[in-house]
Parts: C-alpha cells; structure tokens; sequence
C-alpha cells in the first residue's frame, strides 16, 4: 500500500509503505474508511518539532475490522469502530480514573495517513458503533471523534465547563471550534471565541458561540476583561499550544476560574510566582479520547451535534501533500482525506 510519510519541513510524500499485520496478540487491522490531517502534524510539518528521520503520518481514524490477534476478546472482523490517537488496554489504575490516554501501555498512534492501519491495544482503545456500519454521510463526525472532537471536549472538561458559565476558546483551528461546541453541550452560558478568520468565526457561532473577539495578546485579554465586566471568564479553552496563547488564556480567566491546555505546548515557560497569584486551576495534557468515545459516538449518531463540520475540504487520499499545505496556508480548517 502507499500511505503519508514526512521527510523534513514542507516535504509530505506519498509512497510505498509495509502493510500492517498483525504483531502482538493484542492487535487489530483495520480498513480505513476516511482519514485526515491534524493541526498537531503541522508542528513537525513546519519544521517546528523535530522528527528523526522519514516519519510515517497520520492518527485519526475511524474503519472495519479486517483481522485481529487471538488475545482480541471484544473486537471483531467486520465491526465499525473508532479509535483514539493514543492506545489504552483500558483496565490499568490511570485508565480506570479516566486517563487513557496515560495508560502504562499507551502507544501513541502513526502510520494512519494510509489505506489500512495496525491498532495495538484494540481491546481497550476501539469502540464499536452501535447498530452495525453507520451512512457514509457520519463518517466524517465519526473520524473527528479519533482525536479533535475528543480533545475538544476534553478541553470543556477539564476547564470545568458549567451549565450557564461563561466560556473562552483560544483558538480557532478544528479543536477550538469543536472545543467551542463541546461547551455548547455542556450548557455554558456564554461562548466567547477568539478567531480572526471570517469562515471560522461563522463555524463558531454555528458550533455554539455568542462572542467573537478578534484581538490577541494583552488587547485580547483586555477585550475578555471587559466583556465579563472586569471579572474574566469561568472556563478557558487554551487549544494552540504557544507561550501568547496560554498566557492570553490565563489571564483571561477569573480568580478561582479554570484553564485547559489541550494544545501541544511549545516554547511555553509558566513564571510560578506570577501564576501563584492568580488563583487559577490548570489541567490539561493528551485527551483521554478514549474515555469520552461511547458517548461521543451516541451523540453524533443520534443526530444531537455534527462535528464533521470542521471538515472544509476533501481530497483523495493521494493527494495529501496538497491538505497538508492547505491547512498550513489557512486555507483550511482541516483536510479529510478519502481513502
């Protein structure tokens, strides 16, 4: 098969690579059914984050079961399922608390910009969706559940979104926007996004936000102050991973109020002695996906949200060179890739 591999900044190419098979026990083999480019894989795509050596791409996914070890119990060839960029056996102590994605066997996914991927761990990170294979026309939902609809909602989690509280998104890729309508379910009063693009300020009132606010930086954070009327926001959703952006998101939130961090950090430095003054909460880190997966998927099933909105252009999947300069251009959000 060929599928995505990444040799050095702005060099994507499509080739020949090894079909995946079976290796541990513990395996799945699966045919994917669409897969896409993440804003994470633009860091090293950048020339951002180091890579040592030709890499092979991709961690969202979503497909059938086309083989799977003999120690596999619950998975089975022919099911529809979808997975979690980081793998989990879903029993360990930090699974059983709900970080999967700190599972003592956790193994981070690659290799998924390509027609069929090997999923260790199936057992613990795959969830079947109920009903059998849902219409090609979820499928796009279902692929964003793999990684930027779960760690949006992550990020509204652990921020500590509340029915009825005041909400800011920092960022405005695919799990900003998603971030915002992960807020949205769980019933937050006020969604004030922070975006200065027209396509993903529109996607964002589409998603759940009442605000927008175009500034950043201290006039960002100035802005927020006087929307809330001095106080800042309950509930920050930092999802880009910069130094101004965290620093944007912590000050703009209340004394008492609570940041999520959901966005790689990279060159970001925290002075202890100004944070320990403003009493804020900070949780965050690779989102636990998997926790959050069957809930997601019954929720895009039954029609309640429609995610595969931040999908605003399509390629085949030979042509993911092209999604990845796109995305890295602002051209778009994010590129699903049709296998």
């Amino acid at each position: 098969m060929k599928g995505a591999v990444l040799y050095g900044p702005k060099d994507i190419r499509f080739e020949d690579c090894d079909d995946p098979k079976i290796i541990e026990p513990t395996d799945a083999v699966l045919r994917l059914a669409a897969t896409c480019v993440c804003g994470s894989d633009l860091w090293p795509y950048r020339g951002l984050q180091p890579i040592d050596g030709p890499t092979h791409m991709g961690h969202e996914y979503c497909g059938i079961v086309e083989e799977v070890g003999s120690a596999v119990k619950s998975i089975k060839p022919g099911q529809f399922v979808v997975g979690s960029f980081a793998t989990s056996d879903n029993t360990c102590p930090h699974c059983q608390y709900g970080y999967q994605s700190a599972c003592i066997h956790r193994e981070f996914m690659l290799r998924a910009q390509a027609p069929f991927l090997r999923v260790p761990n199936a057992d613990g990170t795959l969830v079947p969706t109920p009903g059998g294979t849902p219409s090609p026309s979820l499928v796009p939902s279902l692929l964003a559940a793999s990684d930027v609809l779960g760690t949006g909602w992550f990020a509204a989690d652990a921020a500590n979104v509340k029915p009825g509280g005041t909400v800011v998104v920092v960022g405005d890729g695919a799990v900003g926007l998603l971030g915002v309508l992960s807020a949205k379910q769980m019933g937050a009063g006020r969604i004030i996004a922070m975006s200065r693009h027209e396509s993903r300020q529109k996607l964002a009132r589409e998603f759940g936000a009442t605000d927008i606010v175009m500034e950043r930086g201290d006039e960002g954070i100035a802005r927020i102050k006087e929307l809330t009327k001095g106080i800042g926001a309950d509930s920050v959703l930092e999802c880009v991973g910069t130094q101004e952006s965290m620093m944007q998101a912590i000050h703009a939130t209340r004394p008492g109020g609570y940041v999520s961090y959901v966005g790689i950090p990279h060159g970001v430095v925290l002075d202890g002695q100004k944070l320990f003054f403003t009493h804020v909460h900070l949780h965050g880190g690779p989102a636990p996906v998997r926790r959050f997966l069957p809930k997601l998927i019954d929720l895009i099933l039954d029609g309640t949200i429609d995610p595969g909105k931040v999908f605003d252009l399509t390629l085949p999947l030979d042509r993911v060179a092209e999604g990845y300069r796109a995305m890295d251009e602002r051209r778009a959000i994010k590129t699903l890739l049709q296998v």
